[in-house]
């Protein structure tokens, strides 16, 4: 006994030694300090001085270099937990299936499959003709396509009607440019047909030769133009078929489940127009659905004669249901199939042969309602807990009884589950598989609470932790989340998350205002001269989670991505002291200048979200809460900000300026780290583990500042 306590103290001793050794080590590496070089920025007779606004051109020697320096200070000042990063990164990938492939589904006489293979970062595409026991045919593996490439990526997948072609379109550098060919599915063979610079998604005519597709503006970015290409024709002549003029929308096209008609979505963040075409008359003209009326959303899906419509039209907040023939689509003609209810955000609808499928959200829910068009009596699919997520799948026939949806919650592992909308009954095709032998989901606990914010709105937040965690106040806790674009954060299940969760961590997702969560009003509410909202509700959730001993503000950590980056940016200058450590992925944190800049990709199609700074009234207020604009000499939480050079999204510039501004004004010692993937956009890595040991990293920031070193 007293020889185990003597080796622990002298390991104690030895282990203390290190760390100081450590920390002096740390001390001595000094922080790259980016030069000062003053630009007057002027709008509205306000004039900004931006000491970095030069760090814009990635062209500039002296910028690739200061990245290149911040990644070595974050290298040198990590050295201590590279083995624990890669120990990280072991775990993680421990538990995933590597040998893994997706639930097949049937789409014109094949079944379609994605797969996985032991050791590969890439995905197979493959399928098999009319039954799971034919022989197997690959279409693209793209372990092979991504040989040589420190990027890659595929999209854009889509098999002609006669199942002989398939068009395909791969990205190489992170930046969402793509490139599409079309390969011969009999033979193999690549065709010379190769269209640049596109956006990657296109569509077949019903010809099998006619392919359609979306390009962008080489500047911005913006997806504004669809042509039409014929095989064999000369890509450079390929037809204009519809320019988009308004900067604020941008377009795609697709096909209808029906298979009858092509579409072109026009849209914007408040508006959206579609156009169709007979899929079977290629060299026809498109059809104006219903004109552009601001302010007016729809959505169309084609079933039996008759387009069904998701819509907000007359004021129906949370949006309705109507149908109108396929011979007279302007709005006049539209009448009711499910009215507007204000509790209930209908966000969209599967058709089938025999019944429609709703998905909607009411209390903050996921609910998938079935609907038989003979009025036999509709239901909702039942679940049971609060921390759940639910969603339809992928259905591509219209003659089946079988809905295919996922399930899943923040301790649950996603399923995929075939439900017979007849009988009532489901078959669970596959639950996601959680390696290592560790996993158990009986041995964490979940949990809906409720934040009151500064105006009295009820905040939901989720959250999952280790049975045996007591609320004491002095557990770990990671509060996440978005809050921008009306988009929901759902309480998905996560395992790698695991690796947090297991050492003591409390895992939050904080449902705020600017996501649709509660409904459209939530958004309505999050966004323009309201966005103020979505800072106050998250520091409002972290107060709550404090003042209920989940944690305390020496153990809350924060983290968001690429809008949510933003939110990290306003709730440091808002509420630093609430937090020991903060990470903001890709974050889009020079709000003003960049929405200044038509030039930059989606700033356009942003006005509606964020405002117009050309008007002095959405200046004025973004200026007020933009994270670059209002650094202060104050304490701020340890900080690990990333970024990718290539990135389309937010410009790797703004975590750049945003950084090298904080190392001038921040008055504390605390880490501040900025970690640029030098190959990748705003996703990060391509690779299915490349990607893990980016996480890794982060993992093992938040782990090192909690003192935990495996």
């Amino acid at each position: 006994m007293n020889k185990w306590l003597s080796l622990s103290f002298v390991c104690v001793i030895f282990a203390t030694s290190c760390q100081k050794k450590e920390a002096n080590m740390s001390e001595n590496i000094v922080p790259p300090m980016a030069a000062k070089k003053d630009t007057v920025l002027e709008k509205h007779g306000d004039k900004r001085v931006d000491p970095y606004y030069w760090l814009n051109d990635r062209e500039n020697p002296e910028v690739i270099q200061y990245l290149k320096d911040e990644n070595e200070y974050y290298q040198k000042m990590t050295a201590h937990t590279q083995a624990f990063q890669k120990d990280l990164f072991e775990e993680m990938k421990s538990r995933i299936k590597e040998d893994d492939e997706s639930v097949p589904y049937l789409y014109n006489g094949y079944y379609y499959i994605v797969k996985y293979e032991t050791g590969k970062e890439y995905p197979i595409y493959s399928r098999k003709k009319g039954s799971l026991t034919a022989k197997e045919e690959i279409l693209f593996d793209c372990n092979e396509m991504a040989k040589g490439q420190s990027y890659f990526n595929l999209g854009g997948l889509n098999v002609s009607e006669d199942n002989k072609l398939a068009s395909f379109a791969t990205d190489l550098t992170g930046r969402r440019i793509y490139t599409i060919q079309v390969k011969n599915l009999e033979t193999g063979e690549i065709l010379a047909d190769k269209i640049e610079n596109v956006s990657g998604s296109a569509v077949w005519a019903n010809d099998n030769k006619t392919l359609f597709y979306s390009s962008k503006d080489k500047v911005t970015l913006r997806s504004d133009k669809i042509h039409k290409h014929v095989l064999g024709a000369d890509v450079k002549k390929a037809e204009l078929v519809y320019f988009e003029k308004d900067e604020t929308f941008n377009i795609y096209i697709a096909k209808t489940k029906s298979k009858k008609f092509l579409v072109i979505n026009s849209s914007s963040t408040l508006t959206s127009e579609f156009q169709f075409l007979d899929a079977n008359k290629p060299a026809e003209k498109f059809k104006v659905f219903h004109p552009r009326t601001r302010g007016l959303e729809y959505n169309i899906s084609h079933f039996d004669n008759h387009f069904y419509i998701v819509t907000n039209k007359d004021n129906s907040t949370n949006f309705k249901v109507m149908k109108t023939p396929d011979t007279a689509t302007t709005s006049d003609n539209w009448v009711d199939v499910i009215p507007h209810n204000d509790a209930v955000l209908i966000e969209g609808i599967e058709i089938f042969r025999n019944y429609l499928v709703v998905e909607e959200r009411s209390n903050g829910l996921n609910k998938i309602r079935i609907m038989p068009w003979d009025g036999s009596g509709e239901y909702y699919l039942p679940f049971e807990i609060e921390t759940y997520s639910a969603y339809v799948g992928t259905n591509v026939d219209f003659d089946t009884e079988i809905l295919r949806y996922g399930y899943q919650s923040l301790a649950t592992p996603s399923s995929i589950i075939d439900f017979n909308m007849r009988t009532k009954t489901k078959q669970v095709m596959k639950e996601q598989a959680v390696l290592g032998g560790k996993f158990d989901k009986n041995n964490y606990k979940e949990e809906r609470v409720w934040a009151t914010a500064t105006d009295g709105t009820k905040i939901p937040i989720s959250l999952v932790y280790r049975k045996e965690v007591k609320k004491d106040g002095n557990n770990p806790l990671l509060q996440y989340a978005y809050g921008s674009y009306g988009h929901s954060m759902e309480p998905n299940f996560d395992s790698t998350i695991l690796s947090l969760l297991d050492r003591g961590f409390i895992y939050a997702i904080a449902h705020i205002r600017g996501g649709e969560d509660m409904g459209r009003q939530w958004y309505e509410d999050g966004k323009l001269l309201k966005k103020k909202n979505t800072f106050t509700d998250f520091i409002d959730c972290s107060k709550f989670l404090i003042d209920q001993k989940y944690t305390n503000p020496k153990k809350l950590y924060a983290q968001g991505g690429s809008a949510g980056g933003l939110l990290m940016g306003a709730v440091v200058n808002m509420a630093p002291e609430l937090y020991n450590g903060v990470i903001a992925a890709v974050p889009f944190v020079d709000v003003v200048t960049t929405m200044l800049d038509e030039t930059i990709p989606l700033t356009t199609g942003e006005y509606d979200e964020w405002g117009n700074p050309n008007d002095k009234e959405y200046y004025d207020y973004m200026k007020s809460y933009s994270p670059y604009d209002n650094l202060k000499a104050q304490d701020y939480p340890n900080m690990l900000v990333t970024t990718g050079l290539h990135d389309s999204q937010v410009q790797y510039w703004e975590p750049a300026k945003w950084v090298a501004k904080l190392r001038t004004i921040k008055t504390d010692k605390n880490l501040l780290f900025l970690d640029t993937n030098m190959d990748a956009g705003h996703g990060g890595a391509s690779g299915r583990f490349e990607a893990l040991k980016e996480l890794a990293k982060e993992f093992s920031f938040l782990l090192d500042l909690e003192g935990i070193e495996k």
